[in-house]
């Protein structure tokens, strides 16, 4: 898998969304640097959990499609007696 870039602003609004959740549920601030080094580390250490789970909700998706297809295949098929 190669790294996932993000834009500046996506980066920024990560970024906000660590330093509020820390502001509000722990009731600690996170300076910026702190921020980005953690929301590096998360990325780089969890971000292929969620990488491969959403691989599989979409694998799963397009499974269920391709069935749906084929059922409607299998519908239309003419009768060969």
């Amino acid at each position: 898998m190669s790294d996932i870039k993000f834009t500046p602003q996506e980066k920024e609004s990560m970024i906000a969304k660590l330093q509020s959740y820390f502001d509000k549920e722990l009731e600690q601030e996170l300076g910026q640097f702190d921020a980005e080094f953690l929301l590096d580390f998360v990325s780089k250490e969890l971000g292929a959990y969620y990488y491969n789970r959403g691989l599989h909700d979409a694998r799963a998706v397009f499974e269920e499609r391709i069935e749906s297809i084929d059922d409607g295949i299998y519908a239309i098929e003419k009768e060969t007696n």
